[in-house]
C-alpha cells in the first residue's frame, strides 16, 4: 500500500466494501473465468475483462505481485450453465458445418482463443500469467471429482457424477439463495436418479444424450468429459493452491457457476476457499442484454470496422463503476471517442511543449486523489475526472502532467506514453493541391493560395505552416 492508504475491494461473499489483506504478501492469487471458446467475445464479455484488468492494474500500483489466471473453456460447457443442453462447443461445430471430430473441436476452439487474445491486445489488457486450457487439466479435475466423492459430497448415476448439495451446508452462501424457493421452481431437465433438482454435475459419462460426445476421456466411471464448474476449481487450485485470494466474473456466474465451484471445492478442501469476489455488472443495449443465444451481438471488431479506436471503449467502460449497469450507444461511445481524443491531442501537445513548472504540493495531492478514487473499489470515473484536472491545471508544467498522467495510465491503461500526433495519409487529389498552393505562394499570388486552402479544408484538412513546410491536421 502506498502512503498506507488502504485498497477497499466489494466483496460478492460478504455484500461489503472490505479492506484487501492478502493470504500471502508475497504474490496474490487472482482467477478470472475466461471464455468458452465457442464464439467471438461481445462487447459485453469484454467489459469483465477490462474491469479484471483495473483490478490487477490497481493491485500492482499498491506494490503486490500478483499471479493472474485465465482459463479458456475448450469443452463441458452446457448451453445451461445448469447442466441441460448440448455442449456449446459441439454446438458451434454444428453451426459451423464441421466434421464431428476432435480435431474440429479443437480447430474451432484454437480459432476463437486467438480472436480473443487479439481483443486483449486491441483494447490494451494485460495478458495473464498463465491461460490454462480445461483439455489440458482432465487429471486434475478426475482426482478433484474423486476427493469430492471420497468426501461423501457427490454420488453416481448412470449418466454423471452429481454434487449433493444437500450434504454441503453453506449451499447458495454467495448469492443469498433460497434452496427451497429454488427446488420447488427448478426448470432443470429431468432426471430420476438426482437425489435434489439443484444437483449438479462434476463429470458426464459418455452415455444417453452424451453417448456421441465429441471429446471423451478415460476415468474411473468409465469415458465421459467434465462438468463446466469442476473445471474452473481443478484450474484455479493447480495453478493458485487450495487457497487463494481473488476470484472474478460477471454477475450472471453468482447464482449458479460461482456458488456451485465454491460448494465443491470446499467440499474436496474442508475450508473456505477463495477469500474475495468480485463481478461487474452488465453492459446492456437499449434493448436489453446481449447474449450469444440470440445470434444479435456486437463484437469489438464491428467496432472497429466502423472506424471506431478500440482504446474508445476501454475508455467507454471506464466511465462507469464496474458494480454499476452499462448501457451501450453509439451515441456514448462516440463521446468517449470525442474524450480520448482530446486527451491524446493534449498529451500531445504536452509532449511538443515539455515546460518545467513543479509544484510539488499540488503534484502530491493529485496522486493521493488518484490513489483514493482506486483504492476505493476502483472508482475509475473519479480517477478519470482526476485525470483532466490534471490537464487543466495551470499550476504546473507540461513535463509535470505529463509525469502524472503516465503514472496514473499504469492503472487507467489508455496508452498515455505511446500518445503521438497522427500521421495525415492524404489521397493524391490533397496533394496536388498543396503542389498548386506552393507555387501560388511561390508566385506570391496570395489570393489563389487562400482559395486553394479553403478547398482543402472543405476536404477535412487544416494547413499549419512552419519553416519545414505545410503540416497538414485533420479537422
Amino acid at each position: 500500500m502506498i502512503n498506507n492508504m488502504k485498497l477497499k475491494l466489494s466483496n460478492t461473499l460478504s455484500r461489503n466494501k472490505e479492506e484487501f489483506k492478502p493470504i500471502r504478501k508475497e504474490e496474490i492469487g487472482m482467477y478470472c473465468c475466461g471464455p468458452t471458446v465457442y464464439n467471438y467475445a461481445h462487447i459485453g464479455n469484454l467489459r469483465a475483462y477490462i474491469f479484471e484488468d483495473i483490478l490487477r492494474r490497481t493491485l500492482e500500483f499498491n506494490r503486490f505481485k500478483v499471479k493472474h489466471i485465465i482459463n479458456i473453456t475448450d469443452v463441458g460447457h452446457l448451453t445451461s450453465d445448469a447442466d441441460s443442453g448440448e455442449d456449446k462447443m459441439v454446438k458451434a461445430i454444428r453451426r459451423e458445418g464441421l466434421d464431428f471430430t476432435e480435431e474440429s473441436m479443437l480447430k474451432l476452439a484454437k480459432k476463437y482463443t486467438l480472436k480473443f487474445k487479439e481483443n486483449f491486445k486491441d483494447l490494451n489488457i494485460l495478458e495473464p500469467n498463465i491461460w490454462c486450457k480445461a483439455t489440458e487439466h482432465i487429471p486434475e479435475m478426475i482426482k478433484l471429482v474423486e476427493k469430492i466423492l471420497e468426501n461423501g459430497f457427490a454420488y453416481e448415476t448412470s449418466t454423471a457424477i452429481y454434487f449433493d448439495i444437500s450434504k454441503f451446508k453453506d449451499y447458495g452462501k454467495l448469492a443469498k439463495l433460497n434452496i427451497e424457493q429454488l427446488e420447488a421452481g427448478a426448470r432443470i431437465e429431468p432426471d430420476p436418479e438426482k437425489h435434489n433438482p439443484l444437483d449438479f454435475a462434476l463429470w458426464f459419462k459418455a452415455a444417453g444424450k452424451h453417448q456421441n460426445h465429441v471429446m471423451q476421456w478415460d476415468s474411473p466411471w468409465g469415458k465421459g468429459f467434465p462438468g463446466w464448474h469442476i473445471e474452473c476449481s481443478a484450474m484455479s487450485m493447480k495453478h493458485l493452491g487450495e487457497q487463494f485470494d481473488i476470484h472474478c466474473g460477471g454477475i450472471d456466474h453468482i447464482p449458479v457457476h460461482h456458488t456451485n465451484e465454491i460448494a465443491q471445492a470446499e467440499a474436496a478442501i474442508g475450508k473456505k476457499w477463495v477469500n474475495y469476489w468480485l463481478h461487474n455488472d452488465f453492459l446492456v443495449m437499449k434493448e436489453g442484454k446481449m447474449a450469444k443465444s440470440k445470434g444479435e451481438f456486437l463484437t469489438l471488431q464491428v467496432l472497429k470496422d466502423k472506424g471506431y479506436n478500440p482504446l474508445s471503449y476501454r475508455y467507454f467502460c471506464l466511465g462507469a463503476h464496474y458494480k454499476t449497469q452499462l448501457t451501450f450507444s453509439f451515441e456514448a461511445l462516440d463521446g468517449a471517442e470525442s474524450a480520448l481524443k482530446r486527451l491524446k491531442e493534449n498529451v500531445v501537445s504536452f509532449k511538443e511543449n515539455n515546460d518545467s513548472v513543479s509544484n510539488k504540493k499540488i503534484e502530491e495531492e493529485y496522486k493521493k486523489r488518484f490513489l483514493e478514487a482506486i483504492n476505493n473499489d476502483l472508482n475509475t470515473p473519479l480517477a478519470l475526472a482526476v485525470v483532466w484536472e490534471v490537464v487543466k491545471d495551470k499550476e504546473i508544467g507540461n513535463n509535470e502532467k505529463l509525469k502524472l498522467l503516465c503514472d496514473f495510465d499504469k492503472v487507467l491503461g489508455l496508452g498515455i506514453k505511446t500518445f503521438e500526433k497522427e500521421k495525415v495519409v492524404v489521397s493524391g487529389i490533397i496533394d496536388e493541391l498543396l503542389k498548386k498552393r506552393d507555387d501560388a505562394r511561390k508566385n506570391k499570388d496570395w489570393s489563389k493560395a487562400d482559395k486553394i486552402r479553403d478547398e482543402i479544408k472543405e476536404k477535412g484538412f487544416a494547413i499549419k505552416d512552419t519553416p519545414e513546410g505545410p503540416v497538414l491536421e485533420k479537422i
